[in-house]
């Protein structure tokens, strides 16, 4: 990363005036959050984000390192010291700017990045012992703060047309850091979504007390304004094939469909109804606005109501059931708390919406009343035996201790399968055994001009790894068609 003269000269007269030690002596920023109380009534965002002296005094805690490795946490590679370090110096659109050079979405990650397992676990904090920079809430606040900013006087670069085009199947994180990142080097960029509205799991799969609709809007608006055309409604691989693609002059094809078929766990009683996957009962909720007046769509409005799972999508539906009036619910995990793989930050919130955790327990049947419907379930206590593959301890049932809870709704959040519509109709297309395309290290397929990423790739990522699919696959699909 080259070093301009002014920014040299600019930190030469930040550690005079600023030692290593004063820095580190300042506590990290704490997230001003809405009481727990409140926020179970509504679907108000509950991180309420930096305001401005808070920011800046955060910024400050960062060292500058000399070599930065939170960057190497990044899965795109930002700038980090660069974005932190305009905040810094209260230079917040050129904060934005350093964000928006590899991110297509700031405003997104900053909120749903687990940046505690990335970036921020990279900080030389933690090797002080200390809380790393708060990574996350700096480049919330830098898109946030850009995004109210007043753009209308803003001189806009034009991009020169190369005279490509290029579909996108799917306007998930995946599909949307593609279209921007193609865009930005001239390709007529069309934006295929099989859903009524653009932004696909950002949309349909998260809450939106953890990201609101208008964030992911402002994004989308800002895709669309570097010429990305969004069409709805339209099913590559049925509504349109890839020879009709083909036939309408697209050059290239990104498959960024997803991994939108869930899983069930295949014990006793699963059919009865009042018993659906996550996928379903956030889908209704987030997307077809169950639950709100003025809208048709059916969910279950229940008092108690148990969530099988300890992802982050399990934690998105307790939290979810709490705002849907459950009075009881309970979530369901089969190992320990501390394997849980949902972000620390959301378990914390669950917990103090009233969410009961029983962990080390696993459903084994559901039981259903006279009318076909889940009545309780039985669970199988369980406890850690040794090690799996990955070095997680695997849990064991300990024998005859089985409890039978009373439910009135179960969702089930055990992981996601990829969809099966695109490699299924797409004759030529490699895929593997769990169902996912087999891509090569661009991320190409072994149809050379389709390549796919996200979870049709890796069959459940992050946000943050769908984009840097896309951004990997924009730069290998530019060399491709350009013969570089």
């Amino acid at each position: 990363m080259t070093i301009s003269p002014r920014d040299a000269q600019w930190r030469e007269d930040l550690r005079q005036s600023l030692s290593a030690k004063q820095r580190t002596s300042i506590p990290r920023a704490k997230m001003p959050e809405l009481p727990a109380g409140y926020r179970v009534t509504c679907n108000h965002e509950v991180n309420q984000g930096l305001s401005t002296e808070m920011a800046v005094l955060e910024a400050t805690r960062c060292l500058d390192c000399p070599d930065p490795q939170c960057v190497t946490g990044c899965p795109v590679s930002i700038n980090i010291p660069g974005f932190i370090k305009n905040i810094e110096r209260r230079n917040f659109p050129d904060a934005a700017a350093v964000l928006k050079k590899t991110s297509a979405l700031p405003a997104v990650c900053g909120r749903v990045c687990p940046q505690e397992r990335q970036c921020e676990s990279k900080c030389i904090y933690n090797k002080m012992k200390k809380q790393p920079v708060a990574i996350g809430y700096l480049e919330r606040f830098a898109a946030d703060t850009e995004n109210m900013r007043d753009k209308s006087h803003d001189e806009v670069a034009p991009v020169t047309p190369n005279g490509k085009k290029v579909a996108v199947a799917g306007s998930g994180p995946a599909g949307l850091s593609f279209a921007g990142a193609m865009a930005k080097r001239g390709y007529d960029v069309t934006v295929f979504e099989a859903l009524h509205e653009i932004g696909g799991v950002l949309k349909y799969g998260i809450p939106e007390f953890r990201l609101p609709n208008s964030v992911v809007d402002i994004e989308i608006e800002g895709l669309e304004k570097q010429g990305v055309k969004m069409v709805k409604d339209c099913i590559i691989g049925k509504t349109l094939s890839y020879d009709k693609l083909l036939d309408m002059g697209f050059d290239g094809l990104f498959v960024a469909s997803g991994a939108g078929l869930p899983r069930f766990m295949g014990i006793p009683g699963e059919s009865l109804v009042n018993i659906m996957s996550s996928n379903e009962y956030l889908t209704r909720i987030n997307l077809m606005h169950a639950g709100t007046p003025g809208y048709a769509t059916p969910v279950p409005r229940v008092d108690r109501v148990a969530v099988i799972g300890g992802g982050n999508t399990a934690m998105d539906s307790v939290r979810t059931a709490r705002r849907m009036g459950a009075s009881q619910v309970m979530l369901v995990y089969r190992r320990s708390e501390e394997e849980m793989p949902a972000r620390l930050e959301e378990v914390k919130h669950a917990k103090e919406e009233g969410v009961e955790f029983k962990t080390l327990h696993n459903p084994i049947e559901y039981l259903g009343d006279e009318n076909g419907r889940v009545r309780a379930m039985r669970v199988q206590r369980m406890e850690l035996g040794e090690p799996d593959e990955s070095g997680r301890r695997s849990p064991v049932p300990v024998p005859g201790a089985i409890d039978e809870i009373e439910v009135d709704l179960v969702i089930v959040s055990v992981g996601v399968s990829p969809n099966p519509l695109i490699p299924s109709a797409i004759d030529g297309l490699d895929v593997t055994r769990r169902g996912t395309i087999e891509v090569n290290d661009d991320m190409q397929s072994s149809i050379p001009l389709v390549y796919a990423g996200g979870d049709i790739v890796r069959g459940g990522a992050t946000v943050i790894l769908a984009m840097g699919d896309g951004r990997h696959a924009a730069e290998a699909m530019d060399r491709m068609l350009s013969n570089r």
